[in-house]
């Protein structure tokens, strides 16, 4: 399971990091097809794309992408008449795809695909009859997208054990569930154990609504935890998969930390410690990963390895509009 180690050199008799790194990590193919859609827009188009909200939660890349000529907003009626848009992957209600066709606006889709199965799969329930519970985390933009493709009152909102608890739905009432993609596995699977419980005729998806990569990355994180010190997740704070893995290192008994960038990284976290886990959210780009490593070679002599939990093959195709 180990492999690319690594020993640099020592420098100074510095003692020895091990940094253990897991894999997979970092960009997952719903970011990686959302940041292509941007790209190619402005190369279609030319500067300025706008786009609806942050189009993958990591200011490094929206940064990036500021500086190709895309203009980040929050609500369609900062983008001029005009102007092409681009939907951010955590998907949108359907009013806002409404709304752009009502000002005739050219827009592109980034929802992820597996996002996009959680839509359809609301509204197939609903043709069902069914009244949808979501568990999920309020707020968070792939939830305010999914409620949005039913009628308000026909999805009810659970972020935990004890709100299953609390929902008002007699026993026999025709009910689903579905879930966000990016929440954590353990945590989901007791909600779910609690719902099933309470409503045993409630009805899940055909497959697991927790996308794979977010289920990969928890994996990996579950097999550096245990060896390591101290634990280093690279992502935003607005990154429910990023914090999540925080969540699953500190399961497992270690210390972590969420870090956006090597910069903030302290030496005195390293006091006492012989070893880091290092990994990174989905939509955290490698670069930032190895800004992290260079980072910690300022300090101590760097042993190297990864550990490999699972290979992502996963690719997404664009938007026919975009396609050739």
């Amino acid at each position: 399971m180990n492999a690319g180690l690594q020993s640099p050199p020592a420098v100074e008799n510095r003692p020895v990091l091990t940094l253990l790194i897991a894999a997979p990590r970092g960009f997952c193919a719903g970011v990686d097809r959302a940041i292509e859609i941007v790209e190619r827009a402005l190369e279609r188009y030319g500067a300025p794309v706008y786009v609806r909200h942050e189009i993958v939660h990591n200011r490094f890349v929206v940064e990036g992408l500021e500086a190709k000529g895309a203009i980040f907003v929050e609500e369609l009626y900062e983008v001029p008449d005009g102007a092409p848009v681009v939907f951010s992957a955590h998907g949108v209600p359907k009013s806002v795809p409404a709304e752009a066709e009502r000002r005739e606006l050219y827009y592109l889709d980034a929802t992820c695909p597996l996002v996009s199965k959680v839509h359809r799969q609301a509204e197939r329930q609903l043709e069902k009859g069914r009244h949808i519970v979501f568990v999920g985390h309020a707020g968070h933009p792939e939830v305010v997208g999914t409620m949005g493709q039913v009628p308000d009152g026909t999805m009810t909102l659970v972020e935990t054990v004890d709100d299953v608890a609390a929902l008002p739905f007699e026993s026999d009432t025709p009910l689903a569930f579905l879930t966000q993609t990016t929440l954590s596995v353990d945590d989901t699977a007791d909600i779910v154990a609690a719902l099933q419980a309470r409503y045993p005729d409630i009805e899940g998806p055909k497959g697991e609504d927790i996308c794979y990569a977010t289920s990969n990355r928890q994996t990996a994180v579950k097999q550096i935890a245990p060896a390591s010190d101290l634990v280093l997740v690279i992502g935003a704070p607005n990154s429910s998969n990023s914090v999540r893995l925080v969540e699953v290192a500190e399961r497992c008994g270690t210390n972590a930390r969420l870090i956006q960038r090597a910069s903030d990284i302290q030496p005195e976290w390293l006091e006492g410690i012989g070893t880091i886990g290092l990994t990174a959210g989905a939509s955290a780009p490698e670069v930032l990963v190895r800004e992290v490593v260079d980072r910690l070679a300022e300090f101590r002599t760097i042993e190297e390895r990864t550990i490999e939990s699972a290979v992502e093959k996963m690719v997404f195709k664009l938007p026919r509009q975009l396609a050739d």
